[in-house]
């Protein structure tokens, strides 16, 4: 999307697991080989419409080379903007979005669909009647070879839009915003050839229904995404902020579009929260680096004043749908909190290696547990734990019927041969199955179901009274879903260090050894 092969293993880095940089690098390098192979083909005219395409790059050379110490409080002013525009622009999603969940969505697609068709005709509507309502403006002088025309050809995007104008030599500076893609809305209010290319109350005009259609349209059922929408969000009050700054400091060399990328950077700094992979893409988006002291600024500030009331747009909606997602940190009351603190209020449902098959239907009807202990008895009788059964996979087993037994004692080996691995991975493109899809006799509810071969027997576990903060990092950097708690255990059956996990080979894997069984046995 963006041409570079550096900037999506970052976000990974960020947003993900580490040990993807890798993988995501190489698709990346793969990806830009292919797509500006295939611009160079498009550019003969082979492609029709399809080559207009090509990577998102609003190049500002040629504009603002520099900035004074001056600068720096109008900058810090579209941080604050950005931090407050941003910050209030999750918290109107969150709302809506609850309202969508609670009441719009539970009457069916037919209402999401009207829903998308409403907005969709809106958001045309007012597009269109608004620069109706605006008068044009005579076309400025500009430079020969600028290779800007002022208006634009018929049919073509680019500055300069005559839109109704009465004369060929005007043109209507908010239908300028609005006919044209927001590739090229973008870049022209990025542009540093065009001076009093817009007014100020057709910029704050656009302000105003963009963020309130913005608002309204995320969350419906369209693919529609939010960082293109921000830069055109935060692009047109920093032009708004460049005007100012060039009628007041009227001897220094200012540019309206240098102030509308460090808006566009502001905003989503204020809303999606992302600071490093931020500062990288407005970079490489605009191919100016001199900028890049005034970027990490509005960032830092824009940040800061959004923290100040939520969290970021995804957070908030990744909480809103239940995605239990951890922050970076444990807070600071969980490191004197032990593991059995967090879970003396539950209640541990297990199930027996053996059980029937009545049993576990209860068990999946009454709770919505996403995993169980499964216990057994040992030689002396006490109970032992033996491992973790995962809901989807009961579930399987239960719909499948083959693994029944009449008696309720442990099953043979050759019990996994009657299923394929593909058996237990949920279809990406459903919910997988439900405890309501699962019908059975009432003599197939009489009949028993080793789980033992289908347990995961070695999960991860944790004694009671291990620090909180401990566990929270478990679950942080494993990516785990449960952790099982036990007592204090009594004696030690050995102790692994680094050197334990080093492996000697001499060329045959069979004769492959741990490093400590021919080292030294210091510790």
């Amino acid at each position: 999307m963006f041409g570079s092969c550096a900037l999506e293993p970052l976000m990974t880095v960020l947003m993900w697991r580490s040990h993807l940089m890798w993988r995501v690098f190489f698709t990346s390098a793969v990806v830009a080989v292919v797509v500006r192979s295939a611009m160079n083909w498009c550019n003969s005219g082979k492609c029709g419409h399809f080559g207009a395409g090509g990577f998102i790059i609003w190049d500002i050379s040629g504009g603002q080379e520099d900035y004074s110490y001056q600068e720096l409080l109008p900058v810090a002013i579209i941080g604050v903007i950005g931090g407050l525009l941003g910050a209030l622009f999750n918290q109107l999603t969150l709302y809506i979005t609850k309202w969508r969940r609670t009441y719009l969505h539970k009457k069916g697609k037919r209402v999401q669909i009207f829903e998308a068709c409403l907005i969709s005709l809106i958001t045309s509507t007012v597009s269109f009647v608004l620069p109706l309502l605006r008068k044009c403006s005579p076309c400025p002088e500009l430079e020969a070879n600028s290779g800007i025309q002022c208006p634009h050809p018929p049919g073509t995007d680019g500055n300069f839009v005559n839109f109704y104008c009465s004369k060929d030599n005007e043109y209507n500076d908010l239908a300028t915003i609005f006919f044209n893609s927001q590739d090229d809305a973008i870049r022209n209010l990025f542009s540093a050839k065009t001076f009093h290319e817009y007014s100020a109350q057709s910029l704050i005009t656009f302000l105003v229904m963009f963020y309130s259609l913005a608002v309204v349209t995320f969350g419906t059922a369209v693919p529609a995404g939010q960082f293109v929408p921000g830069i055109m969000i935060g692009s047109t009050y920093g032009r708004l902020v460049g005007m100012s700054v060039v009628k007041f400091y009227k001897k220094l060399n200012v540019d309206e579009g240098t102030y509308a990328l460090l808006g566009a950077a502001s905003f989503l700094g204020g809303s999606m929260r992302m600071t490093v992979s931020l500062c990288v893409i407005m970079v490489e988006i605009t191919n100016n680096l001199q900028l890049l002291p005034l970027i990490m600024l509005v960032l830092l500030i824009s940040k800061a004043v959004g923290d100040f009331f939520n969290e970021g747009l995804y957070e908030e909606q990744a909480r809103l749908k239940g995605i239990p997602l951890l922050d970076s940190r444990p807070k600071q009351i969980m490191r004197n909190m032990s593991a059995r603190d967090a879970c003396k209020n539950q209640k541990v449902v297990c199930l027996p290696r053996v059980s029937r098959v009545v049993d576990i239907i209860s068990v999946l009807r009454s709770n919505n547990h996403n995993g169980f202990p499964i216990v057994d008895r040992g030689q002396n009788g006490e109970q032992l734990v033996i491992g973790l059964i995962l809901r989807s996979h009961l579930l399987v087993l239960l719909q499948s019927k083959v693994d029944f037994q009449n008696t309720p004692f442990p099953c043979g080996p050759g019990v996994l041969n009657r299923h394929n691995f593909s058996d237990f991975v949920k279809p990406p493109s459903s919910k997988g199955k439900s405890i309501d899809d699962i019908h059975l006799t009432d003599d197939e509810l009489g009949l028993y179901l080793d789980l033992a071969p289908f347990l995961n027997p070695s999960p991860y576990i944790v004694p009671e009274d291990m620090s909180l903060a401990k566990v929270y990092n478990l679950f942080r950097q494993l990516g785990l879903r449960h952790i099982f708690v036990v007592p204090r255990p009594s004696r030690v059956v050995g102790l692994i260090t680094r050197k334990d996990l080093l492996l000697e080979e001499d060329g045959d894997i069979a004769t492959t050894e741990l490093q400590s069984t021919s080292s030294s046995p210091e510790r």
